[in-house]
């Protein structure tokens, strides 16, 4: 027991491009415009982010209908909305704001342009995640065939001549290329995405947690209950051999006997998760065991993505 606790520490891990971007745009939109401004939906998928910004005079909403105060600028959140919000918010003269990732805009032009094509579109995606939402959205209703496993597949009834698919940004990487082949089966003539949809950062992340997963008996992946991709990443960690994998959103309780006879712990976070409640929860396992701390990267992450041009400061 009184021996040091190894924690292997993942990098990359924690704020993308795409959430580094979407926080900044309400961070500048406070300092230009003044408290408050409105954020339809949360800006992304964590509790602590959210009442940070809730603390500084943002209001969150889930429709433009609670907008009271009209003057305010609107932000749209990271994940995208579907096209009728734009409209929505135009009818209602709203100044809005998007915070959608690019690239989850990149999907919605694929859609977009595979649908102006002729493109029967199937997405792999979670139903009602608000990503999927925002992709379905892009076009008019039926144009898009949502599926979620392997098993869903069996249910398209499409004639197979000119069909492409697109996928959520945040998926598992392994998941997904298991519905992709079984895809391919079914429509060999199927028509992929030129660079894969999943978002280098969900992708990086996962790659980070499977190259340590199998040294690790405990794996504690800090990230909200809504995101997406944080949940994907306690399953790679179970996938690859750490078979105790927990989600450590706010709610959560540490589990203090693993920890207390574990040997080597991984941690790792989600992509909206910020890096303070990873010091956070460091901080709480310390109070169990004197603990080692070993980062281990496997990319350097360069990603930056412009803000919208009202908020750019030249």
């Amino acid at each position: 027991m009184s021996e040091t606790l190894n924690i292997l520490l993942c990098a990359p891990r924690g704020f993308c491009a795409g959430v580094d971007r979407a926080v900044d745009i309400v961070e500048k939109s406070l300092k230009k415009f003044g408290a408050p401004v409105y954020v339809r939906h949360e800006i992304v998928h964590n509790k602590h982010v959210v009442q940070t910004l809730k603390n500084k005079g943002v209001i969150f909403v889930d429709e433009l209908d609670e907008v009271d105060d009209k003057s305010r600028p609107v932000i749209f959140s990271a994940h995208g909305v579907a096209k009728k919000v734009y409209e929505d918010a135009e009818v209602k003269n709203l100044q809005f704001i998007d915070a959608t990732c690019p690239l989850v805009s990149k999907v919605h032009r694929e859609a977009e342009l595979l649908n102006k094509q002729g493109y029967k579109i199937i997405l792999i995606g979670h139903k009602n995640h608000p990503e999927v939402i925002g992709t379905m959205g892009q076009l008019p209703n039926g144009e898009v065939t949502l599926i979620e496993t392997v098993e869903d597949i069996d249910n398209i009834q499409v004639d197979d001549e000119k069909i492409a698919y697109i996928t959520q940004t945040t998926l598992s990487v392994d998941d997904t290329k298991d519905i992709i082949e079984a895809l391919k089966v079914k429509f060999p003539k199927i028509k992929e995405p030129i660079k894969s949809d999943i978002c280098y950062a969900t992708t990086n992340r996962q790659a980070a947690v499977k190259n340590i997963a199998n040294k690790c008996d405990l794996f504690l992946i800090v990230g909200s209950q809504q995101s997406s991709n944080s949940q994907r990443l306690v399953e790679v960690a179970k996938k690859n051999g750490s078979k105790e994998s927990y989600l450590v959103h706010q709610d959560f309780e540490l589990p203090i006997e693993l920890i207390k006879n574990a040997k080597c712990i991984g941690v790792s976070s989600g992509a909206s998760a910020p890096d303070v409640l990873v010091d956070r929860l460091l901080d709480q396992i310390k109070e169990i065991r004197k603990i080692k701390v070993e980062e281990v990267e496997i990319i350097k992450e360069n990603v930056e993505f412009k803000l919208p041009k009202e908020l750019r400061d030249h």
